[in-house]
């Protein structure tokens, strides 16, 4: 077998005219279509018009050109068969041996914020992925390229011995299959999108990888990093690292646990995050203060931390970042100043996210979780609330300052692990506990972390009291104010024991479980 005849037909044209002039001066016939075959001509490349193999014209704006017997029975006949081959002499048809087709730039149309309907469907390929599947399910024979990446390997091969390898066909049509799942997910997201349809019968999703990971949660675990073909800006995906190694899969969940975070705040807000909970949180009329209160919360826990920021990383809060050790910041940008203080630190990873959104200007996303044998999806949890939204419902009503305090505490408890309890004052957390099987337990952890720092501080709890024994220890700490859920039979006991110490509550009727 060698390789005699191509058929090219790229949306994508990088390196296409050059790997088609090798092959051209290997003596392999190129038959293109539309605008390759404009381009392949007038670089010179010899090269026959899709109409001369089909004897049909390219008709309906080129929607039809490619979908006719004589190409797909180039590209399916089975080679070694002598009844295919009977027939395709009968039928004066002509084998085609290698495909190299990408298709129609769906992605890039719809990623266009104003993207119009009837643009999508038009930019939604038919014949390439045919084409693409034909060459690929009959790759014992044909040999089938869809990523430009490819070519120096195809033209190597087809030097050496005139023909790639089976290995070779094999892989390239396995990278086919993936492609032409991949982009028919895409068209199958953007129609339920546009529909509103989020959860389907079928559920399809599609990633690409972004790299390998050295090793997963632990070193025995193998790794990879994938990002959504949509993916919006502001997020770890589309990050730009400055600086350090290459990110780890801890790493990863880390930095988006602390940047979901810091996206809850307007103000200038500096998260610290350990174990994808925050051990400090804090905000302030500059990002420096805010880093000085979110490492003022625990000295202890932010080593070797991750820090993120929803400002420029200025030149005074490098200076602190840089005296302790931590995995990774993250922030809308650096000036240049912090990063000639930040980049002495070899280790350091410096992510430059852009510009983001808040949570209260987000639509929620879908979020997937996968279990032995299946999966759960769900909407991101991007719910805000206001003072207007609260319940008192104690006989003292918070001043504003514990309203202040209790909003922020809020915040951040919806990013702690369930059950959750946080204890915040002068815009700061001064206790978090998380992860924990009941809820006082969690209240105990948050009150010892805090100290004598929890006298007149609040205390945020992500789910409702189920009995008044949380409210009793925060005030035996000297809590102030409570905001938590409520919706527990027991409400009037935990009413009731705030009353008796002059605590004010408040009930959100919203939850914010994270497992």
């Amino acid at each position: 077998m060698t390789i005699k005849r191509a058929l090219v037909s790229v949306s994508d044209k990088t390196g296409v005219v050059d790997f088609c002039r090798e092959l051209s001066q290997l003596g392999v016939e190129i038959i293109s279509t539309g605008g390759t075959k404009n381009l392949l001509a007038d670089a010179g490349v010899p090269v026959i018009g899709i109409s001369e193999v089909t004897g049909f014209p390219e008709i309906l704006d080129g929607r039809v050109k490619t979908l006719h017997p004589a190409v797909h029975s180039g590209l399916l006949a089975i080679r070694d068969s002598e009844e295919h081959q009977q027939q395709m002499q009968k039928l004066e048809l002509g084998y085609i041996d290698l495909v190299v087709v990408n298709l129609y730039p769906f992605q890039e149309t719809v990623s266009k914020p104003d993207v119009a309907y009837e643009d999508a469907i038009e930019n939604i390929d038919i014949g390439g992925p045919t084409m693409l599947r034909s060459a690929a399910k009959n790759h014992a024979f044909v040999t089938v390229v869809v990523d430009a990446g490819d070519y120096a390997t195809v033209l190597d091969e087809v030097r050496s011995e005139g023909d790639t390898t089976l290995d070779t066909r094999k892989q390239l049509a396995a990278k086919v299959f993936r492609h032409t799942a991949a982009y028919d997910s895409l068209i199958s997201d953007y129609l339920a999108e546009v529909l509103e349809t989020p959860f389907p019968e079928r559920y399809t999703v599609t990633y690409e990888k972004i790299q390998d990971l050295r090793y997963g949660e632990n070193p025995h675990q193998s790794a990879a990093f994938y990002r959504k073909p949509l993916a919006p800006a502001g997020t770890l995906t589309t990050a730009e690292q400055l600086h350090g190694k290459e990110l780890s899969y801890n790493n990863i969940n880390d930095a988006n646990a602390a940047l979901q975070i810091v996206k809850e705040f307007t103000e200038p807000a500096v998260v610290a995050v350990k174990h994808m909970n925050p051990c400090g949180v804090g905000v302030g009329s500059t990002i420096a203060e805010a880093y000085n209160k979110a490492y003022s919360a625990d000295p202890t826990s932010i080593f070797g931390g991750i820090v993120a920021a929803n400002r420029v990383i200025d030149a005074d809060t490098a200076q602190p970042l840089s005296e302790i050790f931590l995995e990774i910041v993250l922030a809308p940008d650096f000036t240049p100043e912090a990063l000639e203080i930040l980049t002495k630190k070899k280790n350091i990873r410096l992510l430059k996210m852009g510009e983001f959104s808040s949570s209260a200007d987000r639509k929620p996303q879908q979020i997937v979780t996968e279990v032995e044998g299946g999966m759960v999806v769900q909407e991101s949890d991007v719910h805000s609330i206001t003072e207007a939204d609260l319940n008192i419902v104690t006989e003292r009503a918070p001043s504003a300052e514990e309203m202040k305090q209790l909003l922020f505490g809020w915040k951040v408890v919806k990013h702690v692990k369930s059950n959750a309890i946080v204890l915040a004052a002068d815009d700061m957390t001064i206790g978090v506990g998380a992860g924990q099987m009941n809820r006082v337990g969690a209240a105990k952890i948050a009150i010892e972390q805090a100290g004598d720092k929890a006298k007149g501080a609040i205390l945020a709890s992500d789910a409702f009291f189920p009995m008044g024994d949380t409210v009793e220890a925060a005030a035996q700490a000297g809590i102030t104010a409570i905001i938590q859920p409520g919706g527990s039979v027991k409400d009037e006991e935990s009413i009731k024991a705030a009353n008796e110490h002059g605590i004010a509550m408040v009930f959100t009727s919203v939850r914010h479980f994270k497992h």
